[in-house]
């Protein structure tokens, strides 16, 4: 078991440490903290590790992908690779536009009495303009007087593919 704790150690660090590359994009923020993006080759998977200023782990985010590179649902996991939430995104047929994100708790299902379905812990909402720029999302949460963003944190839709920006962002 130590071999196997042993090497999952050294794969974060060589991950803190990655460079860009076809399949890898480091992104390096001011407070000394990193994401990492590397997509599978057939750019189906996408995984985010986010990492703090000192090298840890904090948080993974492993993105399904479809043919036109669209996520199409994401599993969140914190920095011990505990589930934690799931999301899937919606898009609009006549266009292809995200239209909503659903976000669920991975440890505690919520069923809705009146449908018997799986509820969502938040949603956001997205509506575009005339020029198809897409507005700030419209959050909605099942906690009482906090937003989405209080309680989950930031949107999981990606705002633009990581590998369509040049290398060395």
């Amino acid at each position: 078991m130590s071999l196997v704790l042993a090497t999952s150690a050294y794969s974060e660090k060589s991950d803190f440490e990655a460079v860009d590359g076809p399949n890898v994009r480091v992104t390096r923020h001011e407070d000394g903290s990193r994401t990492i993006f590397t997509r599978s080759p057939d750019a189906r998977t996408l995984t985010k590790k986010t990492y703090s200023s000192g090298g840890a782990l904090f948080l993974v985010t492993i993105y399904r992908m479809d043919a036109q590179g669209n996520p199409m649902n994401c599993k969140i996991y914190d920095g011990k690779k505990n589930e934690m939430f799931k999301t899937r995104y919606g898009y609009r047929k006549s266009d292809g536009q995200l239209v909503e994100e659903q976000m669920f708790d991975s440890r505690v299902k919520r069923i809705d009495p009146n449908t018997g379905e799986e509820m969502p812990v938040r949603r956001f909402i997205y509506t575009y303009d005339a020029l198809g720029n897409r507005s700030a999302p419209i959050s909605i949460t099942l906690t009482p007087g906090k937003t989405a963003e209080e309680v989950y944190g930031k949107p999981t839709a990606l705002d633009a593919d990581p590998f369509d920006a040049p290398p060395g962002r």
